[in-house]
């Protein structure tokens, strides 16, 4: 798959849990954080689109959990956005940085509200993809 967007992170101690590897949860926050700084890369943050009452919200999140990240691996995070009818979706992925395997690999369905009601996207969020 072409990603078109990745940042790089290393693992912190705390982020593992009692086998000495990254516990399932953080994996979600991995890349949450890379979709942040993809947008923020263009120029836009998810702080200023609320203050405008846009929001982007994930509406399913599916992941499939392949090689385990352990203490100060560092990992790419990468990312593929697309409008898919009202929906955005983000197909992303974690590999680690040191031999390129993968570790986890993702797609994030995304919603878009405007003052709180859904609505069928938003011309700035795709300005963005």
């Amino acid at each position: 798959m072409e990603y078109i967007f990745e940042n790089r992170e290393r693992v912190r101690d705390y982020e593992c849990d009692l086998q000495g590897i990254v516990n399932n949860a953080n994996y979600q926050h991995y890349l949450e954080h890379s979709r942040h700084l993809f947008i923020l890369e263009r120029g836009v943050s998810f702080a200023e689109l609320h203050a405008e009452g846009i929001d982007v919200v994930v509406a399913r999140f599916k992941i499939q959990y392949k090689t385990p990240l352990r203490p100060n691996d560092e990992y790419i995070c990468r990312l593929r956005p697309e409008k898919q009818g009202v929906r955005y979706v983000f197909h992303q992925a974690i590999f680690r940085a040191s031999d390129n395997a993968l570790c986890a690999r993702a797609r994030v369905d995304c919603a878009v509200t405007m003052d709180g009601r859904l609505v069928a996207g938003h011309p700035k969020i795709d300005a963005l993809l």
